[in-house]
């Protein structure tokens, strides 16, 4: 398959998929599609975790060999044992809840649901690697195992540690994982990556504020929910500034906030959503000891009641120095421009998951369109998506075992 093929092949996937969004793991459209065209190919398709699944195309190796089996009658190769160090590839499935306004032709058939993320580009990259794989395992030229991991719920919360906890990437022997996110600033068909810290860990959290509710000619008879839940608020922000250095990397802040029901009514309810993200697990803590203190003093001195509820926080994304390395050599080798930025970004990924487990590393992969993530107006230059294949062949090829 020649370069313009692909590409062609590559934004006819993009497109389809970016008509179907669907979000967290129910996801029946997407894996049917995706099925559909990998049931095609020479590959063992797995169950993994709640709603996703990964590919598994065997490298060629002789009868007798380790991780050797036949071909089927439908071209499925039926070893049931993989070979050391075989190499694992991510992408995630998920769309978000999100109404689209591109205009597209392929827009969203799915009333407030959109592949805002990205993440339709990230799967037509993973078909087209899957194409030219099994191209080689047709021609008996397929180095090394590979392993392709469709994962669901990244947008939300788990999918990443379902796949992880299946024991499927155990099974296959899977010596390291890659993955690529498609990022909107840079210039098209540049590689960003940092070693070590590179993307920040998350925790979302949301409290609510019971107060007591009264007519505001008389509101001091009242607790003013929507009082305390601004200066909560106001502290809150006063503490992150205030008393964590500003060369420790960390983000706090709120983006909902809900309360009242009236003009003239003090409010006895407030709630509030944020995200707290930082690298170090001993500052998230410091700083939600902190939000607690704070609350408990108001609550003191109000009358007012804080409860609180928060997820886990999704680790930091920290790429291995020897994986960078290594695929700073490769990638600049193949041709591309690879970028370090110099501060870690406050975005995060549940990438990192794959990192507790492996040696991973995580790139981005920029499309050259300014157009904001979790957007309804986000797009893509699909001319880059070929790059991404690019990518993952280059890293397939160059790994080695001294990684």
């Amino acid at each position: 398959m020649n370069d313009r093929e692909l590409s062609l092949k590559l934004s006819g996937y993009r497109r389809d998929l970016h008509r179907i969004p669907e979000l967290d793991r129910d996801l029946p459209k997407t894996t049917a599609y995706l099925r559909e065209r990998l049931d095609r190919l020479p590959c063992e398709i797995r169950e993994a975790g709640d709603a996703g699944f990964c590919v598994i195309f065997r490298a060629n190796a002789a009868d007798g060999d380790a991780g050797a089996g036949n071909a089927d009658s439908a071209g499925k190769i039926t070893r049931t044992k993989i070979g050391k160090d075989a190499l694992a590839f991510r992408t995630d499935m998920d769309a978000l809840p999100i109404a689209e306004n591109t205009g597209f032709t392929f827009a969203s058939e799915h009333p407030g649901q959109m592949h805002a993320c990205g993440h339709d580009g990230h799967m037509a990259m993973m078909l087209g690697f899957a194409d030219l794989l099994a191209e080689r395992v047709s021609a008996c030229a397929l180095c090394r195992d590979a392993v392709l991991i469709f994962q669901a719920a990244e947008e939300t919360v788990g999918g990443a540690k379902d796949i992880c906890e299946s024991g499927i990437l155990q099974d296959c022997g899977v010596g390291a994982v890659y993955g690529i996110h498609l990022w909107p600033g840079g210039e098209k068909n540049e590689v960003i990556c940092r070693k070590g810290d590179f993307m920040a860990s998350t925790m979302v959290f949301s409290l609510e504020i019971e107060g007591k509710s009264s007519h505001v000619g008389v509101y001091k008879t009242g607790v003013d929910a929507l009082e305390i839940g601004c200066d909560f608020v106001r502290r809150v922000y006063e503490m992150e500034e205030r008393e964590i250095s500003p060369d420790v990397h960390r983000l706090l802040r709120f983006g909902i906030m809900n309360s009242g029901a009236a003009s003239n009514i003090v409010s006895g309810h407030t709630y509030l959503e944020g995200t707290l993200r930082t690298y170090s697990r001993s500052v998230n803590d410091f700083m939600w000891e902190r939000m607690a203190e704070i609350a408990s003093d108001l609550e003191a001195r109000s009358g007012a009641v804080f409860r609180f509820e928060h997820s886990d926080p999704y680790p930091a994304v920290i790429n291995p120095p020897e994986l960078f390395g290594h695929a700073r050599k490769t990638l600049r080798a193949a041709g591309f421009e690879f970028t370090e930025p110099a501060l870690p970004l406050m975005t995060s990924e549940d990438f990192s998951v794959y990192q507790k487990h492996f040696p991973a590393l995580f790139l981005h992969l920029a499309t050259g369109i300014g157009k904001p993530l979790h957007s309804g107006d986000y797009t893509i230059d699909e001319d880059v998506l070929i790059s991404g294949v690019k990518i993952y062949g280059a890293l397939f090829d160059a790994y080695n075992d001294s990684l």
